[in-house]
């Protein structure tokens, strides 16, 4: 098992809580399959709490501050369960969907369910697929695509009100004034971009949060 840094408990503690014993067995199970099931690369094992599992518990944050009273969320392109499993672990109260495509990160999705009981549901498919169909009240992603490809994937997924919450990098001003149309045309208003966990790890997590706009209601929609 990678030990959790003495450094970095409290913000874990924090983020996870009576839970943390769960991300900690996540955390083996990553160290343990992920490089040999190509999830994630050999170098990335000794550095899985500050890179990837905090980074993406930071999520939460942004949850609590976009959305606080959501109750589904449907993560995009979920891999090795980042932020998505993390998430999961985190908040026990939302009805998590993690949606990938390929059929051996599902396999390893459904894997950490069953050893976990985290009780999320998995769903291979690609998410343009899931457009007329599936809605959710918060979208997330990690590292999927820039922001006008990811707004075109993930937009129509998001119900009305609902937010995308993106995890970008040093690119996220630019990305948010390349995307700028795209979102507009999708009904994505009100993009903004903000750090969590700012002086609790070296690195905080930037997201861009885009709200969906709700449909104007128009005379002769109704029907009877």
């Amino acid at each position: 098992m990678q030990p959790l840094p003495d450094s970095l408990r409290p913000t874990a503690e924090r983020l996870f809580a009576d839970r943390l014993e769960l991300a900690e067995r996540f955390v083996a199970l990553l160290a343990e399959q992920g490089p040999e099931r190509g999830l994630i690369g050999p170098r990335e094992v000794d550095r899985l709490w500050e890179r990837h599992l905090l980074n993406c518990a930071l999520m939460v944050d942004a949850i609590d501050s976009a959305a606080p009273h959501a109750t589904t969320l449907a993560d995009i392109g979920s891999g090795a369960g980042l932020p998505g499993v993390v998430i999961a672990i985190a908040r026990p109260d939302l009805q998590v969907t993690l949606v990938e495509t390929m059929q051996r990160r599902a396999t390893w999705l459904e894997e950490v369910n069953a050893e976990l009981g985290l009780g999320f549901e998995v769903v291979r498919s690609r998410a343009e697929e899931l457009h007329g169909v599936r809605t959710f009240e918060v979208v997330t992603a990690r590292a999927v695509a820039a922001l006008d490809k990811l707004a075109r994937w993930t937009l129509p997924l998001v119900a009305e009100d609902g937010m995308l919450l993106a995890m970008k990098g040093s690119s996220a001003v630019d990305e948010v004034e390349n995307a700028q149309k795209v979102l507009t045309k999708l009904g994505g208003v009100d993009p903004v971009i903000s750090q969590y966990g700012v002086g609790e790890v070296e690195v905080p997590t930037t997201v861009v949060q885009v709200r969906r706009r709700a449909k104007a209601t128009r005379k002769g929609d109704a029907r009877g």
